[in-house]
């Protein structure tokens, strides 16, 4: 196995988790104190999400700040485990070494892979071997991943055993046998039924997604941004002739939603 570069010590890491351990011991910050894994967990989410805005800003400085509040997530985690005697931010980044190395064994070892897709299959089969003896080919899905995510990550792992459509003809038919069932659903007002049939057919648009490698959440974002964008435009021709859009008619703010489809499509969302 090839051998990793030693690198030189990281003075900025180090200083970072001296600055959270002195926030989080005695004398140090009241509110950093009284955080908790539970507590902590919205802001790991609030910063990932923040982290995202700033890569579609392109803004290399707002980008370096956003991956520090990301970090300061981690180091946070890793100081109150520390507290605890369980395990340290180093231990923390010995073991993500480690995983690399060992699903990277194309890289640090004799094994062949020259596409993506055979790293993937070897990072695949290497994952299940470490996870032997679960229950379900879907274990280790987190709970906590956006719908239309967590979707796609369980038609994938099933996939991956044969259990798919042969191509994405099967999956886009579904989408038309599930859109007929929600219709009567809705014929018969059956509340909960409507609600079932509208989460298969989302379930079955995110199929199609994976089959043709658009990615559902990216894809829903930017129409929505879309139609932020032309609204905004039919707000703006209300307003010029001094009017509220509840004071317009729909006729009229069809006639304008045209015209703004016509414009320049939004840029990606900063």
């Amino acid at each position: 196995m090839n051998e990793t570069p030693q690198p030189a010590p990281l003075r900025g890491i180090a200083r970072l988790l001296a600055v959270v351990e002195r926030l989080r011991g005695a004398g140090g910050c009241p509110w950093d104190r009284e955080q908790t894994l539970q507590s902590l967990k919205r802001y790991a989410i609030e910063e990932s999400y923040e982290l995202l805005d700033a890569v579609d800003s392109g803004d290399p400085e707002r980008h370096r700040e956003e991956l520090g509040d990301v970090l300061l997530q981690v180091a946070l985690h890793a100081q109150i485990r520390k507290e605890e005697g369980r395990f340290t931010f180093d231990d923390v980044a010995a073991a993500l070494a480690d995983k690399l190395i060992r699903r990277h064994p194309h890289v640090f070892g004799a094994v062949k892979a020259e596409t993506s897709r055979e790293v993937l299959q070897n990072w695949e089969a290497i994952k299940a071997g470490e996870k032997q003896g679960g229950p379900s080919a879907l274990e280790g899905i987190p709970r906590h991943l956006p719908a239309l995510q967590k979707a796609e990550r369980v038609q994938s792992r099933a996939a991956r055993l044969g259990f798919d459509w042969p191509d994405a003809r099967g999956a886009l038919d579904k989408i038309g046998e599930e859109t007929e069932e929600l219709r009567e659903a809705i014929r018969r007002e059956a509340s909960e039924q409507i609600a079932e049939e509208i989460g298969d057919l989302l379930f079955s648009i995110v199929n199609v997604c994976r089959f043709l490698h658009v990615h559902p959440e990216e894809a829903l974002e930017r129409t929505t941004a879309k139609f932020i964008a032309r609204f905004r435009e039919v707000e703006r021709r209300a307003a010029e002739q001094g009017r509220q859009l509840k004071d317009c008619t729909l006729a009229e703010m069809d006639a304008w939603w045209e015209a703004a489809k016509g414009q320049a499509a939004p840029p990606p969302p900063a």
